[in-house]
Protein backbone atom coordinates (compact mmCIF):
# COMPACT_ATOMS: atom_id res chain seq x y z
CA UNK A 1 0.00 0.00 0.00
CA UNK A 2 1.53 3.82 -0.62
CA UNK A 3 2.43 5.49 1.92
CA UNK A 4 0.86 9.12 2.17
CA UNK A 5 3.59 11.27 0.65
CA UNK A 6 3.47 8.93 -2.25
CA UNK A 7 -0.21 9.14 -2.66
CA UNK A 8 0.15 13.22 -2.46
CA UNK A 9 3.16 12.83 -4.91
CA UNK A 10 1.18 10.99 -7.00
CA UNK A 11 -1.82 13.71 -7.58
CA UNK A 12 0.24 16.42 -8.04
CA UNK A 13 -0.73 18.42 -11.00
CA UNK A 14 -0.72 21.40 -12.67
CA UNK A 15 -3.62 22.32 -10.62
CA UNK A 16 -2.12 21.80 -7.11
CA UNK A 17 0.95 23.99 -8.47
CA UNK A 18 -1.81 27.36 -9.12
CA UNK A 19 -2.88 27.14 -5.63
CA UNK A 20 0.58 27.02 -4.31
CA UNK A 21 0.47 30.82 -4.16
CA UNK A 22 3.78 30.66 -1.56
CA UNK A 23 6.04 28.51 -4.18
CA UNK A 24 4.80 31.25 -6.98
CA UNK A 25 6.32 34.10 -4.81
CA UNK A 26 9.40 32.13 -4.49
CA UNK A 27 9.70 31.09 -7.97
CA UNK A 28 9.48 34.77 -9.00
CA UNK A 29 11.84 36.12 -6.41
CA UNK A 30 14.41 33.38 -7.88
CA UNK A 31 13.61 34.25 -11.47
CA UNK A 32 14.05 38.16 -10.60
CA UNK A 33 16.82 37.03 -8.83
CA UNK A 34 18.77 35.42 -12.28
CA UNK A 35 18.02 38.24 -14.33
CA UNK A 36 19.57 40.70 -12.21
CA UNK A 37 22.69 38.17 -12.25
CA UNK A 38 22.55 38.41 -16.04
CA UNK A 39 22.33 42.28 -15.85
CA UNK A 40 25.42 42.14 -13.52
CA UNK A 41 27.79 40.22 -16.24
CA UNK A 42 27.34 43.19 -18.86
CA UNK A 43 28.42 46.07 -16.50
CA UNK A 44 32.64 46.15 -17.29
CA UNK A 45 34.68 47.82 -14.13
CA UNK A 46 35.12 51.11 -14.74
CA UNK A 47 37.86 52.22 -16.95
CA UNK A 48 38.75 49.48 -19.09
CA UNK A 49 38.70 48.96 -23.19
CA UNK A 50 36.47 46.70 -23.84
CA UNK A 51 37.57 45.94 -27.07
CA UNK A 52 41.06 45.73 -26.38
CA UNK A 53 40.93 43.42 -23.31
CA UNK A 54 38.24 41.23 -25.35
CA UNK A 55 41.18 41.22 -27.72
CA UNK A 56 43.39 40.21 -25.44
CA UNK A 57 41.00 37.31 -23.58
CA UNK A 58 40.36 35.12 -27.12
CA UNK A 59 44.04 34.04 -26.61
CA UNK A 60 43.42 32.89 -23.64
CA UNK A 61 39.59 31.71 -23.95
CA UNK A 62 41.14 28.21 -23.53
CA UNK A 63 42.67 28.03 -20.33
CA UNK A 64 41.21 28.75 -16.70
CA UNK A 65 40.19 32.03 -17.67
CA UNK A 66 38.12 30.23 -20.08
CA UNK A 67 36.56 28.03 -17.29
CA UNK A 68 36.15 30.88 -15.13
CA UNK A 69 34.14 32.48 -18.30
CA UNK A 70 31.85 29.42 -18.27
CA UNK A 71 30.80 29.58 -14.98
CA UNK A 72 30.43 33.32 -14.67
CA UNK A 73 28.44 33.28 -18.36
CA UNK A 74 30.40 34.83 -20.40
CA UNK A 75 31.31 38.07 -16.97
CA UNK A 76 35.02 37.37 -17.60
CA UNK A 77 35.64 37.81 -20.89
CA UNK A 78 33.68 40.96 -20.24
CA UNK A 79 35.52 41.85 -17.09
CA UNK A 80 32.04 42.75 -15.69
CA UNK A 81 31.77 43.49 -12.41
CA UNK A 82 30.81 40.14 -11.74
CA UNK A 83 33.63 38.80 -12.87
CA UNK A 84 34.51 36.83 -9.65
CA UNK A 85 31.66 35.65 -9.67
CA UNK A 86 30.89 33.12 -6.22
CA UNK A 87 34.54 31.47 -6.34
CA UNK A 88 35.47 33.48 -3.48
CA UNK A 89 32.85 32.58 -1.52
CA UNK A 90 32.75 28.78 -2.44
CA UNK A 91 36.88 28.81 -1.70
CA UNK A 92 36.09 30.43 1.46
CA UNK A 93 33.78 27.63 2.12
CA UNK A 94 35.76 25.19 1.18
CA UNK A 95 38.62 26.16 3.48
CA UNK A 96 36.04 26.56 6.91
CA UNK A 97 34.82 23.42 6.02
CA UNK A 98 38.89 21.73 5.96
CA UNK A 99 39.78 23.78 9.37
CA UNK A 100 36.69 22.44 10.92
CA UNK A 101 37.72 19.22 10.35
CA UNK A 102 41.57 19.86 12.06
CA UNK A 103 41.16 23.27 13.98
CA UNK A 104 40.26 22.31 17.26
CA UNK A 105 38.00 25.61 18.25
CA UNK A 106 36.37 25.66 14.55
CA UNK A 107 35.43 21.93 15.11
CA UNK A 108 33.69 22.17 18.70
CA UNK A 109 31.78 24.48 16.64
CA UNK A 110 31.00 22.72 14.11
CA UNK A 111 29.96 20.04 16.85
CA UNK A 112 28.88 21.24 19.90
CA UNK A 113 27.85 24.68 18.53
CA UNK A 114 24.34 23.57 17.27
CA UNK A 115 22.43 26.53 15.36
CA UNK A 116 25.17 29.21 16.88
CA UNK A 117 27.97 27.59 15.74
CA UNK A 118 27.01 27.08 12.37
CA UNK A 119 26.14 31.07 12.29
CA UNK A 120 29.42 31.72 13.60
CA UNK A 121 31.16 29.55 10.86
CA UNK A 122 29.13 31.26 8.45
CA UNK A 123 29.88 34.68 9.79
CA UNK A 124 33.50 33.32 9.40
CA UNK A 125 33.40 32.03 5.73
CA UNK A 126 31.75 35.93 4.81
CA UNK A 127 34.80 37.38 6.41
CA UNK A 128 37.02 35.08 4.44
CA UNK A 129 35.02 35.75 1.40
CA UNK A 130 35.56 39.39 1.43
CA UNK A 131 39.55 38.80 2.00
CA UNK A 132 39.38 36.13 -0.98
CA UNK A 133 38.24 38.86 -3.01
CA UNK A 134 40.00 41.60 -2.08
CA UNK A 135 42.99 39.48 -2.74
CA UNK A 136 41.68 38.54 -5.91
CA UNK A 137 40.55 41.65 -7.65
CA UNK A 138 44.14 43.23 -6.45
CA UNK A 139 46.12 41.16 -8.41
CA UNK A 140 43.49 41.21 -11.27
CA UNK A 141 44.02 45.19 -11.27
CA UNK A 142 47.24 45.44 -11.23
CA UNK A 143 47.43 42.36 -13.78
CA UNK A 144 45.12 44.86 -15.99
CA UNK A 145 47.24 48.00 -15.35
CA UNK A 146 50.67 46.22 -16.45
CA UNK A 147 49.33 45.13 -19.71
CA UNK A 148 49.46 47.96 -22.16
CA UNK A 149 46.20 49.13 -23.81
CA UNK A 150 43.58 47.23 -21.69
CA UNK A 151 43.13 50.55 -19.20
CA UNK A 152 42.05 54.10 -20.31
CA UNK A 153 43.81 55.87 -17.24
CA UNK A 154 46.44 53.10 -15.57
CA UNK A 155 46.90 54.30 -11.70
CA UNK A 156 46.81 53.81 -8.19
CA UNK A 157 42.92 55.22 -8.99
CA UNK A 158 42.22 52.14 -11.08
CA UNK A 159 43.68 49.72 -8.97
CA UNK A 160 40.90 51.03 -5.83
CA UNK A 161 37.97 51.09 -8.39
CA UNK A 162 38.66 47.97 -9.80
CA UNK A 163 38.82 46.30 -5.94
CA UNK A 164 36.24 47.84 -4.91
CA UNK A 165 33.91 47.14 -8.22
CA UNK A 166 35.12 43.63 -7.97
CA UNK A 167 34.90 42.73 -4.67
CA UNK A 168 31.41 44.59 -4.08
CA UNK A 169 30.35 42.46 -7.31
CA UNK A 170 31.47 39.22 -5.03
CA UNK A 171 29.70 40.23 -2.32
CA UNK A 172 26.22 40.97 -3.65
CA UNK A 173 26.26 37.31 -5.29
CA UNK A 174 26.99 35.79 -2.02
CA UNK A 175 23.86 37.63 -0.22
CA UNK A 176 21.72 36.79 -3.57
CA UNK A 177 22.78 33.43 -3.35
CA UNK A 178 21.71 33.31 0.16
CA UNK A 179 18.85 35.00 -0.32
CA UNK A 180 17.72 32.73 -2.72
CA UNK A 181 18.38 29.87 -0.86
CA UNK A 182 16.03 31.37 2.33
CA UNK A 183 13.70 33.13 0.17
CA UNK A 184 13.37 31.79 -3.20
CA UNK A 185 13.94 28.08 -5.06
CA UNK A 186 16.92 25.90 -4.76
CA UNK A 187 20.43 26.47 -3.91
CA UNK A 188 21.65 29.56 -4.66
CA UNK A 189 25.20 29.49 -5.10
CA UNK A 190 24.78 27.06 -7.30
CA UNK A 191 22.04 28.40 -9.05
CA UNK A 192 24.32 31.54 -10.18
CA UNK A 193 26.73 29.00 -11.39
CA UNK A 194 23.74 26.73 -13.24
CA UNK A 195 22.46 30.16 -14.77
CA UNK A 196 26.17 31.02 -15.87
CA UNK A 197 26.68 28.33 -17.84
CA UNK A 198 23.24 27.97 -19.03
CA UNK A 199 23.73 31.69 -20.59
CA UNK A 200 26.84 30.21 -22.29
CA UNK A 201 25.45 26.71 -24.22
CA UNK A 202 23.42 28.30 -26.48
CA UNK A 203 26.37 30.03 -27.81
CA UNK A 204 28.37 26.51 -27.48
CA UNK A 205 25.48 24.66 -29.67
CA UNK A 206 25.43 27.12 -32.00
CA UNK A 207 29.09 27.46 -32.69
CA UNK A 208 29.00 23.62 -33.36
CA UNK A 209 26.53 24.05 -35.97
CA UNK A 210 28.57 26.22 -37.44
CA UNK A 211 31.77 24.20 -37.63
CA UNK A 212 29.63 21.56 -39.12
CA UNK A 213 28.61 23.95 -42.20
CA UNK A 214 31.82 25.26 -42.52
CA UNK A 215 33.46 21.61 -42.33
CA UNK A 216 35.62 21.85 -39.54
CA UNK A 217 32.81 19.10 -37.84
CA UNK A 218 31.77 16.21 -39.87
CA UNK A 219 27.88 15.14 -39.91
CA UNK A 220 28.43 12.26 -37.97
CA UNK A 221 31.18 13.47 -35.34
CA UNK A 222 28.01 16.28 -34.60
CA UNK A 223 25.74 13.50 -34.14
CA UNK A 224 27.70 11.44 -32.10
CA UNK A 225 28.65 14.30 -30.11
CA UNK A 226 24.80 15.39 -29.35
CA UNK A 227 24.18 11.52 -28.58
CA UNK A 228 26.97 10.93 -25.68
CA UNK A 229 25.59 14.47 -24.82
CA UNK A 230 22.24 12.93 -23.96
CA UNK A 231 24.02 9.74 -22.74
CA UNK A 232 25.98 11.69 -19.79
CA UNK A 233 22.57 13.28 -19.01
CA UNK A 234 20.96 10.15 -18.26
CA UNK A 235 24.21 8.40 -16.73
CA UNK A 236 24.22 11.69 -14.48
CA UNK A 237 20.58 11.26 -13.86
CA UNK A 238 20.45 7.52 -12.61
CA UNK A 239 24.08 7.81 -10.81
CA UNK A 240 23.23 10.91 -8.98
CA UNK A 241 20.11 9.42 -8.11
CA UNK A 242 21.08 6.17 -6.47
CA UNK A 243 22.28 5.56 -3.29
CA UNK A 244 23.01 3.16 -0.68
CA UNK A 245 20.50 2.87 2.13
CA UNK A 246 21.90 1.32 5.67
CA UNK A 247 18.88 0.06 7.97
CA UNK A 248 19.16 1.94 11.14
CA UNK A 249 17.31 0.49 14.11
CA UNK A 250 15.42 2.19 17.29
CA UNK A 251 15.28 0.25 20.29
CA UNK A 252 12.06 0.23 21.87
CA UNK A 253 11.55 2.11 25.15
CA UNK A 254 8.78 1.85 28.11
CA UNK A 255 7.42 5.01 29.96
CA UNK A 256 4.90 4.35 32.58
CA UNK A 257 2.62 1.91 30.89
CA UNK A 258 2.87 2.58 27.10
CA UNK A 259 5.97 1.45 24.55
CA UNK A 260 7.86 3.76 22.85
CA UNK A 261 10.49 3.84 20.02
CA UNK A 262 11.06 0.79 18.20
CA UNK A 263 10.57 2.45 14.99
CA UNK A 264 12.67 1.69 11.85
CA UNK A 265 14.57 4.16 9.53
CA UNK A 266 17.62 5.05 6.69
CA UNK A 267 20.71 6.45 6.60
CA UNK A 268 21.37 7.42 2.60
CA UNK A 269 24.95 7.19 1.48
CA UNK A 270 24.94 9.07 -1.93
CA UNK A 271 27.09 7.51 -4.99
CA UNK A 272 29.41 10.69 -5.09
CA UNK A 273 28.99 12.69 -2.04
CA UNK A 274 31.76 15.08 -3.09
CA UNK A 275 29.23 16.30 -6.12
CA UNK A 276 30.84 18.79 -8.58
CA UNK A 277 34.24 19.84 -6.20
CA UNK A 278 36.44 17.19 -7.88
CA UNK A 279 35.98 18.19 -11.53
CA UNK A 280 36.25 22.01 -10.82
CA UNK A 281 39.68 21.77 -8.59
CA UNK A 282 41.07 19.03 -11.56
CA UNK A 283 40.40 21.65 -13.99
CA UNK A 284 41.61 24.76 -12.37
CA UNK A 285 44.52 23.30 -11.65
CA UNK A 286 45.75 21.82 -15.01
CA UNK A 287 44.74 24.82 -16.92
CA UNK A 288 46.63 27.28 -14.50
CA UNK A 289 49.89 26.54 -16.06
CA UNK A 290 48.82 27.19 -19.08
CA UNK A 291 47.03 30.60 -18.10
CA UNK A 292 49.98 31.29 -16.61
CA UNK A 293 52.37 30.94 -19.44
CA UNK A 294 50.46 32.60 -21.83
CA UNK A 295 50.86 35.48 -20.04
CA UNK A 296 54.48 35.12 -20.00
CA UNK A 297 56.92 36.32 -23.01
CA UNK A 298 58.10 32.60 -24.20
CA UNK A 299 60.96 34.27 -26.64
CA UNK A 300 62.42 35.49 -23.10
CA UNK A 301 62.93 32.41 -21.24
CA UNK A 302 66.33 31.29 -20.39
CA UNK A 303 67.63 27.88 -22.21
CA UNK A 304 67.03 25.59 -19.52
CA UNK A 305 63.47 26.74 -19.42
CA UNK A 306 62.75 26.58 -23.10
CA UNK A 307 61.25 23.24 -23.08
CA UNK A 308 58.17 24.49 -20.75
CA UNK A 309 55.64 26.02 -23.38
CA UNK A 310 55.62 22.38 -25.28
CA UNK A 311 55.28 20.69 -21.51
CA UNK A 312 52.57 23.06 -20.71
CA UNK A 313 50.95 22.46 -24.31
CA UNK A 314 50.16 19.14 -23.39
CA UNK A 315 47.83 20.50 -20.59
CA UNK A 316 45.00 21.41 -22.79
CA UNK A 317 41.80 20.11 -23.17
CA UNK A 318 41.46 17.53 -25.60
CA UNK A 319 45.50 16.27 -25.23
CA UNK A 320 45.99 13.09 -23.61
CA UNK A 321 48.66 13.87 -20.85
CA UNK A 322 45.59 16.54 -19.77
CA UNK A 323 43.13 13.60 -20.03
CA UNK A 324 45.33 10.42 -17.97
CA UNK A 325 46.01 14.12 -15.23
CA UNK A 326 42.41 15.29 -15.43
CA UNK A 327 40.87 11.87 -14.44
CA UNK A 328 43.83 11.08 -11.98
CA UNK A 329 43.07 14.25 -10.03
CA UNK A 330 39.10 13.82 -10.31
CA UNK A 331 39.88 10.92 -8.21
CA UNK A 332 41.96 12.09 -5.73
CA UNK A 333 39.41 14.82 -4.95
CA UNK A 334 36.46 12.70 -4.73
CA UNK A 335 38.00 11.24 -2.29
CA UNK A 336 39.53 13.84 -0.11
CA UNK A 337 36.00 15.96 -0.93
CA UNK A 338 34.47 12.78 0.78
CA UNK A 339 36.28 12.34 3.97
CA UNK A 340 35.74 15.82 4.59
CA UNK A 341 31.92 16.20 4.23
CA UNK A 342 31.31 12.96 6.37
CA UNK A 343 33.12 11.94 8.86
CA UNK A 344 31.58 8.63 9.87
CA UNK A 345 33.21 8.90 13.61
CA UNK A 346 30.69 11.89 13.93
CA UNK A 347 27.54 9.70 12.48
CA UNK A 348 28.24 6.58 14.39
CA UNK A 349 28.13 9.25 17.49
CA UNK A 350 24.99 10.92 16.64
CA UNK A 351 23.67 7.45 16.07
CA UNK A 352 24.65 6.11 19.34
CA UNK A 353 23.30 9.52 21.16
CA UNK A 354 20.07 9.31 19.65
CA UNK A 355 19.88 5.11 20.62
CA UNK A 356 20.21 4.29 16.67
CA UNK A 357 22.21 1.18 15.69
CA UNK A 358 22.97 -0.79 12.17
CA UNK A 359 21.56 -4.26 12.56
CA UNK A 360 24.57 -6.74 13.22
CA UNK A 361 26.99 -3.54 13.89
CA UNK A 362 28.12 -2.82 17.67
CA UNK A 363 27.03 1.21 17.90
CA UNK A 364 30.96 3.41 18.61
CA UNK A 365 33.71 2.53 16.87
CA UNK A 366 32.78 -0.84 14.81
CA UNK A 367 29.74 1.55 13.46
CA UNK A 368 32.02 4.02 12.31
CA UNK A 369 34.87 1.57 10.99
CA UNK A 370 31.52 -0.01 9.10
CA UNK A 371 29.96 3.40 7.38
CA UNK A 372 33.53 4.31 6.12
CA UNK A 373 33.89 0.88 4.52
CA UNK A 374 30.77 1.33 2.70
CA UNK A 375 31.67 4.84 2.03
CA UNK A 376 34.78 3.99 0.80
CA UNK A 377 33.94 1.44 -1.86
CA UNK A 378 30.31 3.73 -2.56
CA UNK A 379 33.23 6.47 -3.51
CA UNK A 380 35.01 4.25 -5.81
CA UNK A 381 32.36 3.68 -7.50
CA UNK A 382 31.54 7.85 -7.94
CA UNK A 383 34.71 8.42 -8.41
CA UNK A 384 34.76 6.31 -11.78
CA UNK A 385 31.41 7.64 -12.48
CA UNK A 386 32.12 11.60 -12.56
CA UNK A 387 35.76 10.79 -14.29
CA UNK A 388 34.44 8.63 -16.94
CA UNK A 389 31.27 11.42 -17.37
CA UNK A 390 34.28 14.36 -17.06
CA UNK A 391 36.42 12.61 -20.25
CA UNK A 392 34.52 11.48 -21.99
CA UNK A 393 33.10 15.50 -23.24
CA UNK A 394 37.01 16.04 -23.31
CA UNK A 395 37.79 13.11 -25.94
CA UNK A 396 35.04 14.68 -27.99
CA UNK A 397 36.99 18.39 -27.84
CA UNK A 398 40.12 16.43 -28.92
CA UNK A 399 39.03 14.11 -31.63
CA UNK A 400 36.21 16.82 -33.22
CA UNK A 401 37.10 19.98 -31.13
CA UNK A 402 34.24 20.85 -29.74
CA UNK A 403 33.34 23.92 -27.77
CA UNK A 404 34.68 22.81 -23.76
CA UNK A 405 31.79 24.45 -22.60
CA UNK A 406 29.87 21.20 -23.68
CA UNK A 407 32.50 19.62 -20.84
CA UNK A 408 31.61 17.09 -18.18
CA UNK A 409 31.87 19.10 -15.41
CA UNK A 410 28.66 22.06 -17.21
CA UNK A 411 27.11 18.95 -17.75
CA UNK A 412 27.59 17.58 -14.09
CA UNK A 413 26.89 20.72 -12.68
CA UNK A 414 23.63 21.97 -14.64
CA UNK A 415 22.04 18.35 -14.57
CA UNK A 416 22.54 18.63 -10.68
CA UNK A 417 21.46 21.80 -10.01
CA UNK A 418 18.00 20.99 -12.16
CA UNK A 419 17.51 18.02 -10.22
CA UNK A 420 17.76 19.60 -7.01
CA UNK A 421 15.74 22.72 -7.97
CA UNK A 422 12.68 20.15 -9.06
CA UNK A 423 13.04 18.40 -5.69
CA UNK A 424 12.66 21.32 -3.59
CA UNK A 425 9.73 22.11 -5.67
CA UNK A 426 8.46 18.84 -5.16
CA UNK A 427 8.74 19.40 -1.72
CA UNK A 428 6.64 22.68 -1.42
CA UNK A 429 3.71 21.40 -3.63
CA UNK A 430 3.90 18.37 -0.85
CA UNK A 431 3.93 20.89 1.96
CA UNK A 432 1.37 22.72 0.38
CA UNK A 433 -0.62 19.63 -0.10
CA UNK A 434 -0.14 18.81 3.89
CA UNK A 435 -1.77 21.64 5.04
CA UNK A 436 -4.62 22.08 2.30
CA UNK A 437 -5.46 18.33 4.18
CA UNK A 438 -4.84 19.30 7.45
CA UNK A 439 -7.45 22.37 7.25
CA UNK A 440 -9.88 20.51 5.45
CA UNK A 441 -9.71 17.93 8.42
CA UNK A 442 -9.87 20.72 11.29
CA UNK A 443 -13.07 22.16 9.44
CA UNK A 444 -14.59 18.63 8.66
CA UNK A 445 -14.42 18.63 12.96
CA UNK A 446 -15.61 21.99 13.62
CA UNK A 447 -18.77 21.01 11.23
CA UNK A 448 -19.23 17.97 13.92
Amino acid sequence: MASAAEQLAANMNLQAFSKATELHKRIWFTLIAMIVYRLGTFIPIPGIDPQAFAAAFSGQASGILGMFNMFSGGAVSRMAIFSLNVGPYISASIIVQLLGTIYPPWEKLRKEGGEAGRKTLNQYTRYLTVVLAIFQSFGIAMGLSASPGLVHTPGMFFVISTVVSLTGGAMFLMWMGEQITSRGIGNGISLIIFAGIVAVLPRSVWQMFSMTRTGALSTMGLVLICAIAIAVVFAIVFMERSQRRLLVQYPKRQQGNRMFGGDTSFLPLKLNTAGVIPPIFASSLLLLPATVMGFLATADLPAWAQWLPGAVGHLQHGQPLFMVLYGALIVFFCFFYTSVVFNPEDTAENLRKYGGFLPGIRPGKRTAEYLDFVLSRLTVIGAAYVTLVCLLPEALIGFYHAPFYLGGTSLLIVVSVTMDTVTQIQSHLLAHQYEGLIKKSKLRGARR
